[in-house]
């Protein structure tokens, strides 16, 4: 392996380039596609409402192998959610919840 700064394992730069061409080609493919779909009263509802069921998923995986501060974090953008119906005001709160209960030791 070289020390040099800039050095670049070609092996490393075609993967890079790689998966970046397969990012682009998904998103770029997904437009397109959409581009041609009806969109009905009731796939709009569904794509607008994706996004919180993928968060919801990503944050659930997450807190299942997490520890209290972080079980006590969801419990607070829990109840800021249902209390003022504010998404990232919910996750702000259990954010900053969850790093202060850490900070302080728990």
């Amino acid at each position: 392996m070289t020390t040099d700064l800039f050095a670049v394992d070609p092996i490393a730069l075609a993967a890079i380039l790689g998966m970046a061409v397969a990012t682009y080609l998904t998103r770029a493919g997904g437009f397109w596609l959409m581009g041609h779909v009806a969109i009905s009263p009731r796939l709009e509802r569904f794509l607008r409402h994706m996004a919180g069921g993928v968060l919801i998923a990503i944050v659930t995986a997450a807190v299942f192998n997490g520890d209290g501060p972080l079980w006590i974090g969801l419990g607070i953008v829990v109840l800021v959610m249902l209390t003022m119906r504010k998404p990232i005001l919910a996750l702000a709160a259990g954010v900053a919840g969850t790093i202060l209960l850490r900070l302080l030791g728990f």
